[in-house]
């Protein structure tokens, strides 16, 4: 069976923009909403209220304190998001990543979506695998976040004939950000991180390098086993 993407919205400030992603998830076909750090808490009557046909996807809605725990079980995660400028990371447009979701369909994936306030910040866009950003007016490119939902959801949605592709399976998440506490256990140990100063944004771009690599779970065995290796008293 085809796995469908998850649509995770980070930190959502307004319940009625929770139910208007809802009701667009089920105009096309998706059904699993996970939200992080709500801020007005859950359950939300707003959200009930503007979900129309859609309340039994929020009424199943999952609830999470960080997005690292939301993206524990997935191996595929891009981050809906205006173009980052300070960020090595993969840009796609809503097309092509629906694309990509397409070729990849017995993959665990998911559509991250930030605040409205402020759209996601460098560590949740970091902790995912790609960038996608949603052509717009450059003078007033700001989007509500269920109009956001509602345009890679339709999206995802028309590319259904789409043939998939035989790529080797990603790890899921967990195992990745398992691979960076461990290589940056170590590296702490060995005084990598030369000043305090430096070290949030160095342990912010080996995570990065992380996430978007695609490594498989039998290549993070393997680099675990060689981090256990180079580190062992001799």
């Amino acid at each position: 069976m085809s796995e469908i993407p998850s649509i995770i919205l980070v930190r959502p400030q307004m319940g009625e923009n929770i139910g208007a992603a809802a009701r667009a998830m089920l105009n096309f076909g998706l059904h699993d909403l996970r939200l992080v750090a709500p801020r007005d808490g859950w359950p939300n009557a707003k959200a009930v209220e503007m979900s129309a046909h859609a309340k039994a996807i929020i009424e199943q809605a999952q609830i999470f304190d960080n997005l690292s725990a939301a993206l524990a079980d997935k191996q595929i995660a891009y981050a809906a998001t205006a173009r980052p400028r300070d960020l090595a990371i993969k840009i796609f447009s809503p097309f092509d990543a629906a694309q990509k979701l397409r070729q990849t369909p017995e993959f665990t994936s998911a559509l991250v979506f930030g605040p409205e306030n402020c759209g996601l910040n460098n560590e949740d866009i970091i902790a995912c695998n790609a960038v996608v950003t949603i052509p717009t007016n450059p003078q007033n490119s700001s989007l509500n976040i269920a109009q956001s939902v509602v345009l890679l959801a339709y999206e995802w949605f028309k590319t259904a004939n789409i043939a998939p592709e035989k790529v080797p399976e990603p790890a899921i998440f967990s195992e990745i950000e398992g691979l960076f506490s461990h290589l940056d256990g170590e590296l702490d140990k060995k005084g990598f991180y030369k000043t305090p100063d430096l070290k949030p944004m160095m342990q912010q771009n080996l995570r990065a390098m992380l996430a978007r690599s695609g490594f498989t779970l039998q290549e993070v065995r393997t680099l675990r086993g060689a981090i256990r290796a180079l580190t062992a008293n001799r």
